[in-house]
């Protein structure tokens, strides 16, 4: 075995010591959790709806119809740059009504990932300002704390599973995470939209 395998081995081995000790496996056992959660849910409210209330395809229909493509993108867009207001799980299904889904929802997860991006300079901008900066670094402590010691890795679960991934962008701004791969792990956003859309596609006609 040459010395650059053993310095590999032995890097993954502190790297797994590191993230063991500090309960990052704990945090993404419980991630995984909390993200089968809210599809089931959002499914269950779903059918529950479909069956008890409206058909919900005629539901979604009617939003079509009522208000134009470009402005469902735009409040969608708002709301990923600020804190992840509105599930996503809404706008997956509403892209399946119309008439290119899969060309919209890509148009979906590309705005999300845009939004982090605003969201990113935002928290980096706060950064600049030092009474919200104290505002911020207590109201976010705990992300702001979980990106200090995980970094990339917490993006990554930030942009699959459903935690705000507005906030973990604001987190890793506000520690002044490298940008370059903010970008790079974020791209990830796009793989929580069309796995999510398997689940949700399935349920809507």
């Amino acid at each position: 075995m040459d010395s650059n395998t053993k310095t590999k081995k032995s890097r993954f081995r502190l790297l797994h010591q590191y993230y063991s000790y500090t309960g990052f496996y704990r945090f993404i056992g419980l991630s995984l959790k909390k993200s089968i959660i809210p599809v089931v849910l959002f499914i269950g409210v779903l059918l529950g709806i479909h069956y008890f209330v409206i058909d919900i395809n005629t539901a979604l229909t009617t939003i079509t119809e009522t208000f134009s493509t470009v402005s469902v993108l735009v409040v969608f867009f708002l709301s990923e740059s600020m804190l992840g207001l509105i599930p996503p799980e809404i706008f997956i299904a509403w892209s399946k009504k119309l008439p290119q889904p899969i060309l919209y929802l890509s148009i979906l997860a590309l705005l999300s990932y845009l939004g982090g991006v605003i969201s990113y300079i935002t928290g980096l901008s706060i950064t600049r300002i030092p009474k919200v900066r104290y505002a911020i670094e207590n109201r976010l402590a705990k992300h702001i704390k979980n990106t200090r010691k995980w970094g990339g890795f917490l993006i990554v679960v930030g942009a699959l599973f459903p935690i705000p991934f507005a906030i973990t962008s604001i987190a890793a701004g506000f520690i002044r995470y490298e940008f370059k791969n903010y970008l790079l792990f974020g791209l990830l956003r796009f793989a929580r939209f069309y796995l999510y859309a398997i689940a949700i596609f399935k349920v809507v006609q």
